[in-house]
């Protein structure tokens, strides 16, 4: 169970299919929030057409790994995968792929600060 409270962990809705918005921006933020301590618990979910690039490119794949092999924690919503076919490579990946509506407005409304990319 994890512990942290919620005004230390951050959630990172990365949605944007462009590739220089995942490198530039979600991904290097999110990686030097959790790796300077910024935060105790990053969270990043894949949601929406990021879904497909995710799955597709393998300078985006490799940065999402390099990210899980540091501690950030790395979502993907299964519906969307399903819409895209990409579940399996996705979860090959090491994402955790879940329907993550409910999820998501738990940690909302228990305080996680978020941000949208």
């Amino acid at each position: 169970m994890n512990t942290t409270p919620a005004r230390d962990a951050l959630c990172i809705v990365w949605s944007s299919p462009d590739p220089e918005v995942a490198d530039n921006l979600a991904f290097m933020y999110a990686q030097n929030a959790l790796n300077k301590s910024w935060w105790k618990q990053v969270r990043l979910i894949i949601w929406g057409p990021s879904a497909a690039l995710a799955a597709r490119d393998e300078h985006i794949r490799t940065r999402l790994e390099e990210m899980m092999a540091d501690g950030v924690e790395v979502w993907a919503c299964r519906a969307c995968a399903e819409n895209y076919s990409v579940v399996g490579k996705l979860e090959s990946l090491g994402a955790n792929v879940l329907y993550v509506g409910e999820p998501f407005t738990e940690m909302l409304k228990s305080g996680w600060m978020q941000l949208t990319f």
